[in-house]
Formats: C-alpha cells, structure tokens, sequence
C-alpha cells in the first residue's frame, strides 16, 4: 500500500509539473496539485487508522 502511495504521489507531483511547463494547460496542474493533496491526504489518514 505504502509503495502505491509514493507512485501516485510521484505521478501526480509529474502531472502538475508538466501542466506548468507547458503553456495552456494550467488546468492539468491544477488537476495534478489537487490530486496529490488528495492522495496524500487519504494517505495518512489510512496509515494513522493502522496504527491503532
């Protein structure tokens, strides 16, 4: 689960990137910044309910 995690987050950290690299698609960068805060949000909440 752990490495499922880092993978999004590294494709999503890629997608906002490029979004930003490239002129007219700011909206893929937008997509990509929610969908990390998303991912890594669901992230810890999930590892902190394990831990109990």
């Amino acid at each position: 689960m752990l490495i499922l995690l880092i993978v999004l987050l590294v494709l999503w950290l890629i997608v906002a990137i490029v979004g930003f690299a490239v002129d007219g698609l700011m909206w893929i960068a937008i997509v990509g910044i929610v969908l990390f805060v998303g991912t890594a949000v669901v992230g810890f909440v999930r590892r902190r309910q394990l831990r109990r």
